[in-house]
């Protein structure tokens, strides 16, 4: 959302507004944008104040279309709010995370239009009994060149506690359960045995953090691991990576894969969800049925201990992404389907 506002900022004929909970990080992020902000409080799902609250701001505000991005409720009081002020709504949804159909088929009953930022959640909602039409994918997107910076190598060695003789394995995800930290530390006894180098290194936090460092310290792997945390320069740290493994068992699309493949780091995924929408087999990376351990193994040692066929498909991850998911790509499409409902709406 950050990116398409700041797009829209800079053209007069397209005035946006943001109104998010009062606490989002994101009011931080839009500071210096010329964007009008409405924060309003938000207290969970089950929140029917914040429909009033979002209904009077439509009429006072009066926009041409009003935009929903899915979650904490904001899909649902959004929806209902925009319909009662009678003006056309659309809505972003970014997980392939299953609904009940008569629910699904309600929520988004309520919207013009639902773009969906991968085909795997497209199908989704396809099999949940949203109609076909209402549906329009436009994929998450990154800014490719804030990622095309030289690797520090000294820098990223000193920092992760690495000997330049290391191949860093990054997985950049929460640790919550369906991303699959426990497979890639299932499959690095393997990649070890192929590539004694190998180094994974963690980026993020979440509430399985503790565990998977508990797997680590049992299985005597621990000089074979690190702990980056959340970090906020990823765009300074993944060109230093040989390789992205990214074993989900379920995912939207994966902006992490984006970014590094933005990086022109080549890539390592599980085929599920939005996944192989990035890591395209023998293009970007190489793909792994889902939970296959041994091919994770295989797939990462692979591309490890044969570093020309890394680079080439690091060199067309980074073209995948400045051809199929630039911020100007998505920002056009958003634009077509405003013009779209609003035209429809007249």
């Amino acid at each position: 959302m950050g990116y398409l506002l700041r797009e829209l900022s800079r053209n007069p004929d397209w005035p946006a507004e943001l109104v998010c909970p009062r606490d989002s990080e994101l009011l931080e992020r839009v500071r210096d944008l010329p964007v009008y902000c409405h924060p309003l409080p938000l207290r969970g799902d089950l929140d029917p104040s914040f429909f009033a609250r979002l209904a009077g701001l439509i009429r006072r505000r009066k926009p041409d279309v009003v935009h929903v991005h899915s979650r904490r409720g904001a899909d649902v009081w959004g929806g209902l709010a925009a319909r009662a002020c009678r003006v056309p709504a659309v809505v972003t949804r970014r997980v392939d995370n299953p609904e009940a159909a008569l629910a699904a088929r309600v929520k988004y009953g309520l919207y013009a239009r639902v773009a969906v930022i991968s085909g795997a959640i497209r199908n989704v909602l396809l099999r949940e009994g949203v109609p076909e039409h209402k549906l329009v994918c436009i994929p998450s997107a990154v800014d490719s060149d804030k990622y095309k910076g030289e690797c520090d190598r000294e820098a990223f060695l000193e920092e992760l506690d690495l000997k330049p003789e290391h191949r860093a394995v990054g997985m950049i995800a929460q640790f919550i359960r369906r991303k699959g930290h426990d497979d890639l530390l299932r499959a690095l006894p393997e990649i070890l045995k192929r590539c004694p180098e190998a180094r994974i290194v963690f980026f993020g936090r979440g509430p399985l953090e503790e565990q998977i460092r508990e797997r680590v310290e049992q299985s005597g792997m621990t000089h074979a691991v690190r702990f980056a945390g959340f970090r906020d320069d990823l765009h300074r740290l993944l060109p230093c990576l040989d390789l992205a493994v990214h074993p989900a068992h379920m995912e939207g699309l994966g902006v992490s894969l984006l970014q590094a493949a933005a990086a022109g780091v080549p890539l390592v995924g599980y085929e599920a969800g939005g996944v192989p929408e990035i890591v395209r087999n023998e293009e970007s990376g190489r793909l792994v049925s889902c939970g296959d351990v041994q091919g994770l193994a295989d797939a990462a040692a692979g591309l490890l201990t044969d570093p020309e066929r890394a680079l080439a498909l690091g060199r067309g991850g980074r073209a995948l992404v400045e051809r199929d998911f630039s911020v100007p790509a998505m920002t056009r499409s958003y634009k077509e389907l405003y013009r779209e409902v609003a035209g429809n709406n007249g």
